[in-house]
């Protein structure tokens, strides 16, 4: 008998799980989509130029500049951006005039 009791085949598993699990949930995953937006969202700049997006859109400006070098990426946004162009180089925030 007792050791029927501490068989752990003995329980169905899905009774240890409480029934308002899944109501629980529902708030937190909706609170986590609301700080993803609020982490996600910065101000939109005049200057034109590739977008922050989470820190991708620096890794790509940044590899752009490595992999074509500093004058034909500088050539790339000028034609794609304007005169006036803002984009990351090191992790820091360039601007790039020319006309």
């Amino acid at each position: 008998m007792v050791l029927e009791t501490l068989n752990p085949m003995h329980y169905n598993i899905t009774s240890l799980v409480p029934d308002t699990m899944p109501v629980a949930t529902v708030p937190i995953l909706i609170l986590m989509c609301f700080l993803l937006l609020i982490w996600n969202h910065e101000e939109t700049s005049s200057i034109p130029g590739p977008g922050y997006c989470m820190g991708i859109g620096p890794l790509i400006s940044h590899g752009r500049f490595l992999w074509m070098g500093v004058g034909n990426a500088c050539n790339y946004y000028n034609k794609t951006y304007g005169e006036f162009v803002r984009v990351w180089i090191s992790g820091e925030e360039t601007f790039i005039i020319s006309k």
